[in-house]
């Protein structure tokens, strides 16, 4: 085994917990690591590598992300995980770290067993799993912001070899953590934080720390370094035993995949953001919408506007990086991306904003 081996750190969590945003805070901490990303991307558009890209930092290099956009990362392990890790750790010079984003809807368990595969085991070693949890949503006895999107991205992955209930899944992203970061605490009161805190306690069969996160904190020290390769195994084989999943090798699943679309609308320059976050609400309400992202031009300013959007839950802030807009179709125009059920009323939200639709 090699005297030296490149730690990788597995993020977990469900649909609009705050994984993306955790990742983006983390490159922008790092201190002259060079960092490799596997992003496990929901949905083949291209935009989660993009928002990564757009950090600014040193640590982002475009040649070292990598994305799995082919479906659930746990049920394509051998096809994709692993000659992706292989992939990056034949790179010269290697990457001084790699993170793994897994989708919502990943079982960890898979995914950590993989790092024992010889061919990787003998060059990284797995640091720690983190798995990000919805302060916001588990405040209210919710496991996601919104179960109907996470349900919904379910019947979109064609390749999803596993249908375990969602309850049941959030129990099982918990066991296999070595750390559970808490998001979303700014919207919490103290009294709110420590009954979460307590709901997370009562889950666990063993200790784990809680690491409390917002958009605007996120505490490398904690995260990184952890050295607890051994326990993640010990956690994924208890659970492993402890679980069935309904896994279906052949892949008979209906997932409703043709009830769902992606929408790519090319937007013209805003004169304020809150023309977009107005209108993503909006379109949300009425229903059908899971998920946007893009990058936008708006009057006046350098750099481009972010917009992510899970439900009518927006959030936007202006990249770092005035050169991060990918795909513009001109210089005053940017890219957003809809995904959600057919019949959605995209056509209301191009009225509003004006732009057209691309795809």
């Amino acid at each position: 085994m090699s005297l030296h081996r490149i730690p990788a750190t597995v993020i977990t969590g469900f649909l609009g917990a705050g994984k993306t945003t955790l990742i983006r805070n983390l490159l922008q901490m790092v201190d002259g690591d060079r960092l490799a990303l596997i992003i496990n991307e929901f949905g083949d558009i291209g935009v989660d590598a993009a928002l990564a890209k757009e950090c600014g930092a040193p640590s982002c290099d475009a040649d070292s992300i990598i994305e799995l956009a082919n479906g659930c990362i746990c049920c394509t392990v051998a096809d994709d995980f692993l000659p992706s890790m292989e992939a990056l750790l034949n790179q010269s010079p290697p990457p001084d770290r790699i993170i793994i984003e897994t989708s919502g809807l990943a079982l960890p368990q898979p995914l950590v067993q993989a790092f024992q595969w010889p061919d990787i085991r003998t060059r990284a070693m797995l640091d720690g799993v983190i798995t990000v949890v919805d302060g916001a949503a588990l405040a209210t006895d919710q496991v996601a912001s919104d179960l109907a999107a996470v349900e919904m991205q379910r019947q979109n992955d064609p390749e999803l070899d596993h249908e375990t209930p969602i309850n049941e899944l959030f129990h099982d992203q918990l066991s296999a953590a070595n750390i559970l970061v808490l998001s979303k605490t700014d919207l919490l009161s103290d009294a709110d934080k420590q009954n979460v805190k307590a709901k997370l306690s009562r889950m666990m069969t063993q200790h784990t720390p809680i690491v409390e996160t917002s958009a605007e904190a996120a505490p490398i020290a904690a995260l990184f370094g952890l050295g607890l390769e051994t326990e993640a195994f010990a956690r994924s084989t208890h659970s492993l035993h402890d679980h069935h999943h309904h896994h279906d090798d052949d892949h008979h699943h209906d997932h409703g995949h043709d009830a769902f679309q992606t929408v790519v609308l090319s937007v013209p320059a805003l004169t304020e953001p809150a023309q977009i976050v107005d209108a993503i609400s909006e379109l949300a309400e009425q229903g059908g919408m899971l998920r946007a992202k893009g990058f936008l031009s708006v009057h006046g300013k350098r750099a481009p506007l972010v917009v992510q959007a899970v439900g009518s839950r927006v959030e936007h802030y202006y990249s770092q990086n005035s050169a991060a807009m990918p795909d513009q179709d001109a210089s005053d125009h940017g890219r957003l991306v809809i995904i959600g059920q057919v019949g959605m009323d995209v056509d209301a939200l191009v009225n509003r904003i004006g732009g057209s639709i691309t795809t």
